[in-house]
């Protein structure tokens, strides 16, 4: 048996952050991963979707100035994007695995699962620890229709050597919107199917329509109210059957990919065993990210039931947190700051603080500024049709309590609005503050 103060399960960021800080204060840390070292974002998610999107942000960059500048759209190679997105990938866990080693963290290759309350199998060891980090994130979840094993996932989609030539996902959440952009621009065929009345549920209504419009008008079949309930394999496709009002449809399709949501993969992990709480959600766990019911336990990321958002960002954060304290006690507390979330599509859809259902639910005096901003110099510019924006302003206070975009850059301007709504600024300090002109920050002024 072997033994450590710290134990992690998973190696993505969180993980990799509590194992990097308590081995560099002297800890013994080992750590495990059933899939490569380096977590979804770095290798299944956030980061290779964001290179593939690149080549179809310049396609469609040059397809609103064809005729201003432009007079070729160039066309999407795939190959070559694959390539590219690879080079990232490759890259990724060998170099995890060489800061492992260089802090003298033990590695290991496989599943866990709890034996005990400080026991765990880990392959063919059986490990103790004084400590455990449980941060093995999310995995897909299980379709349980008939058919649903027939399903690609969000990886598959990230590793698919061509792009076939119909689309179809299941789920009209980040994943599903951000695929189908990225394929629709491609030159696929694609079609969303959402059970729910609104896709994206946690977004601002006024400001996710102007995508759900944008969608429609790339050529993408977003069909709303519809449950699927079968998947069958036909002659080299696919035909789903959706529900709708007691009404069934068939949609035919070269591939069908699972974008039904993430629950956390915590599952698997035997955690009764080890007398570990939790829910759907994920771990049950207290201010100090601690498990509540088994205190040589806790949990991060993805697995947590936390207050955080599923974001990379938060689970960095997270795991500092965590870290800290490993190594000093139960001495900080978790405090999440503004959490800015973005749908990688195009046009870009970002969102940090309160929706305005929000502020009327928590019953604050507030005031909406909403508008498009289609006539606006950096929309004209861009030859951008899809660019609005809703701010949430406290009355009392005048300091913004959310902002919502949609349009150009929507994904670095938000951030200036969580710093905003974090450093609690009043909004005439920020209508008085020289930007940079003429650039989408320049617009914030005016959107107060």
């Amino acid at each position: 048996m072997k033994k450590y103060d710290v134990f992690v399960i998973g190696s993505g960021m969180s993980g990799m952050t509590v194992a990097n800080k308590c081995a560099s204060k002297g800890l013994k840390v080992g750590i495990t991963d059933e899939l490569p070292y380096g977590g979804t974002c770095a290798l299944r998610g956030c980061d290779p979707k964001k290179v593939i999107i690149g080549a179809t942000e310049v396609r469609d960059f040059a397809q609103r100035l064809k005729g201003n500048g432009i007079d070729t759209v160039p066309e999407v190679n795939w190959e070559d994007i694959m390539a590219f997105k690879q080079s990232f990938v490759d890259a990724m866990p060998p170099k995890i695995e060489k800061g492992y080693k260089n802090k003298d963290i033990d590695t290991y290759h496989t599943s866990a699962k709890f034996l005990s309350d400080n026991t765990l199998q880990v392959g063919d060891e059986v490990i103790e620890a004084d400590k455990f980090l449980i941060a093995t994130g999310a995995k897909p979840r299980v379709l349980d229709f008939e058919g649903g094993n027939l399903a690609l996932s969000s990886t598959d989609f990230l590793n698919l050597e061509e792009l076939p030539s119909s689309l179809l996902f299941i789920g009209g959440g980040y994943i599903a919107f951000e695929f189908a952009h990225i394929a629709a621009r491609a030159g696929a065929d694609v079609t969303i199917l959402h059970r729910g009345e609104f896709p994206l549920e946690n977004f601002d209504r006024d400001i996710l329509q102007h995508l759900v419009d944008a969608t429609r008008k790339l050529g993408i079949k977003l069909v709303l109210k519809t449950d699927v309930s079968k998947i069958e394999k036909k002659e080299g496709h696919y035909v789903v059957t959706g529900k709708s009002d007691g009404k069934e449809s068939a949609y035919k399709t070269a591939s069908v990919f699972n974008s039904a949501g993430r629950p956390p993969a915590i599952f698997d992990l035997d955690l009764e065993k080890a007398g570990i709480s939790f829910s759907k959600k994920g771990i049950t766990v207290n201010e100090y990210l601690q498990s509540t019911s088994n205190s040589n336990i806790y949990a991060a990321g993805d697995s947590a039931d936390s207050k955080g958002l599923p974001l990379t960002p938060v689970a960095v954060m997270e795991g500092h947190v965590v870290a800290s304290n490993l190594i000093k006690g139960n001495k900080k507390k978790v405090n999440y700051p503004p959490m800015p979330s973005v749908v990688f599509t195009l046009p870009t859809l970002a969102s940090v603080g309160l929706t305005e259902a929000e502020a009327k639910s928590q019953q604050i005096e507030y005031q909406v500024n909403y508008n498009n901003a289609e006539s606006w110099f950096n929309a004209k510019r861009l030859n951008v049709q899809e660019y609005a924006y809703k701010t949430i302003i406290d009355k009392e206070n005048q300091t913004i309590l959310g902002a919502h975009l949609i349009g150009p850059n929507a994904e670095e301007t938000i951030n200036l609005f969580a710093m905003a709504i974090k450093t609690k600024i009043k909004i005439n300090e920020l209508r008085t503050m020289i930007f940079t002109y003429p650039t989408l920050s320049s617009d914030i002024p005016h959107m107060l």
